[in-house]
């Protein structure tokens, strides 16, 4: 398990604290930066100690430590989908492309049913799923990681993007109605900078 790129992860999370916040409080409740970067800030202090575990190990230490620092349905969600992550990676030494597929696909399927929701709801969905329908199929065409996150990335912008336009059926952006149509939701873009960071530093 990378953890160089799990921290960088964690300082983008930080540095977007404001941004993230500034999207979430015009549709939503205003909180999903300040708790995303503090979650960040708990991961980020607990690497240290995350040398020689074994990656599930990595996923589900990181899920235990948003589920108890973030508040929101943001914090569950993340810690939701590690945590589903960490399952399909259990007993796993090293982590292969195909592993990854898996690993993002049961993430993907946590997400949907602690959310209740799905792609088309103006949520983090609409960033992670294009995602990763172009990872595995990149994956699937033998193409590497990095190539793989690189066009993953490219899906998670439009994917992000496209929450724009959308009308919000989930969460507290759906009591706007109409009026959270033209704002990018924020758990879309959080999940992009996640995906943009690790193909970034692959």
């Amino acid at each position: 398990m990378r953890l160089d790129i799990l921290n960088k992860v964690c300082e983008i999370i930080i540095e977007n604290r404001d941004n993230l916040t500034e999207l979430d409080r015009v549709i939503g409740d205003g909180d999903h930066g300040v708790n995303l970067s503090r979650g960040a800030e708990k991961v980020k202090e607990e690497i240290p100690k995350m040398e020689g575990l074994k990656p599930f190990e990595v996923l589900n230490k990181c899920a235990m430590l948003l589920m108890s620092n973030v508040g929101g349905a943001s914090g569950a969600l993340y810690a939701t989908a590690l945590m589903k992550g960490a399952a399909a990676l259990k007993g796993k030494d090293e982590v292969l492309p195909e592993d990854v597929v898996n690993a993002w696909n049961d993430m993907i399927l946590g997400i949907e049913s602690r959310g209740k929701s799905t792609k088309g709801e103006k949520t983090m969905l609409d960033t992670l799923i294009p995602a990763y329908e172009a990872f595995k199929s990149e994956i699937e065409s033998g193409k590497d990681l990095k190539v793989a996150f690189e066009v993953a990335e490219k899906s998670a912008k439009a994917g992000m993007e496209s929450t724009k336009d959308m009308l919000a059926t989930k969460g507290r952006a759906t009591y706007l109605g109409e009026r959270s149509i033209g704002h990018i939701d924020a758990g879309a873009t959080s999940s992009y900078l996640i995906i943009k960071t690790i193909a970034e530093s692959l």
